[in-house]
């Protein structure tokens, strides 16, 4: 296929946490919002006046300092990013909002507090640490509306000033329902068999739409879907299967990349800080305010192991079964980063009941945080599209 017109830049952009259109938004006066986890509201990051950006360290090396204070038994996500804040990586945030999607994130950012390791020079800074709920009921919402008014757009709103008005933020839901709409409508060239996008491509337009302001990114989100429209798809697909990636964190585009090379199409994604579920447009009514509307749909329909009643976890692997059938998946990898507690146990049973239940061929791995080079995945994955295509081919004699 033609190669994309803003396919080198959206990478260059994940280079680094603090990227050129991070950079123009400051110089446009904007205040930067980082957090950390899918559980905050991703909308009322980016009001009038601030955008938001999703930490991250990308070409993570040495990771010796973080592992002293956090332990080698905390996931490399949260390590690596106490290191690249204890580098300096991430200066140029002027506030970091953590909820306590897992432990181990909040020992991370507890530890970027105590230790002054960002933005230290700005007399605003702030950390806040929101408590979100672990189960989706009218009680967990109260929780998730008050904590996002205290940890949210309070100190917005009393340190910088920001409009945090019922307008605004209806405001900054249409901004991001827009970008949501542009990349479902990009990542709808996945389906069918002959896809117009690779799974690598959508995962680095996906995760540059997390890392970059709305405002800026949206015109070359845009052109890319004008793009796809017309992008003629190769004849020959040089995939042998087609596979949903399910699970923890992953901002290593490299390891969809690994994927792909490996011969699996990645066809849908469902992990964290993936399109499904967090570009999923956000509708709101007119009868009620737009922040508890906002809390209800990021408790409804979030993915996140957190929430442990029944309803949701098993509404966690119909979910994913739901995504494997619309996109014509042969099967799931189920990925979970080392030491992700929750993620380790919903891999375990999710897993073994999209395979038992829901006949999916099920790859289910550990990886660490930056998987580039690592040739035991690479055998792992190429040895499970060819257990696929023997399936294929059995299922095939069986049906004659």
């Amino acid at each position: 296929m033609k190669d994309l017109k803003h396919l080198i830049y959206f990478e260059d952009l994940l280079q680094e946490a603090n990227n050129k259109l991070v950079q123009q938004a400051q110089a446009d006066g904007k205040v930067c919002v980082a957090y950390v986890c899918e559980n905050t509201p991703e909308p009322l990051l980016n009001l009038p006046g601030t955008f938001s950006a999703r930490l991250r360290a990308p070409r993570t090396g040495s990771i010796d300092v973080s592992t002293y204070y956090l332990t080698s038994f905390l996931c490399e996500y949260s390590r690596a990013l106490l290191e690249r804040a204890i580098e300096g990586g991430y200066n140029f945030a002027d506030c970091v909002i953590t909820p306590d999607g897992c432990s181990m994130m909040n020992r991370c950012v507890e530890n970027m507090e105590l230790l002054k390791a960002i933005s230290k020079d700005k007399e605003k800074f702030f950390y806040q640490y929101m408590e979100i709920p672990m189960k989706s009921d009218d009680n967990g919402l109260n929780l998730y509306v008050l904590q996002c008014k205290n940890h949210i757009l309070k100190p917005l709103n009393e340190v910088y000033g920001i409009d945090i008005s019922e307008e605004a933020i209806r405001k900054a839901v249409a901004e991001h329902n827009h970008i949501c709409e542009l990349i479902r409508a990009i990542g709808d060239f996945r389906k069918g068999p002959k896809p117009r996008i690779t799974g690598y491509e959508f995962a680095v337009i996906t995760l540059v739409s997390y890392v970059a302001p709305k405002y800026l990114i949206a015109p070359l989100l845009e052109e890319t879907l004008d793009e796809l429209t017309t992008r003629e798809p190769d004849e020959t697909s040089p995939f042998r299967a087609r596979v949903v990636v399910v699970g923890s964190e992953v901002d290593d585009t490299d390891f969809i990349k690994l994927v792909e090379e490996s011969g699996a199409y990645v066809c849908a994604d469902r992990y964290c800080y993936g399109s499904f579920p967090g570009r999923v447009p956000i509708l709101l009514n007119d009868e009620e305010d737009a922040l508890t509307q906002i809390c209800r749909a990021y408790m409804k329909r979030g993915q996140c192991p957190r929430y442990m009643n029944t309803e949701k976890m098993d509404g966690r692997r119909q979910y994913v079964a739901d995504l494997a059938e619309e996109y014509g998946a042969d099967g799931i990898i189920y990925q979970q980063m080392k030491f992700c507690d929750p993620w380790a146990y919903e891999k375990m049973l999710g897993s073994h009941i999209l395979r038992e239940d829901f006949g999916y061929p099920v790859l289910a791995v550990d990886r660490p945080y930056a998987i580039a080079g690592s040739g035991q995945m690479r055998t792992r994955v190429q040895a499970f599209v060819e257990s696929m295509e023997i399936k294929k081919i059995q299922g095939g004699a069986d049906n004659g």
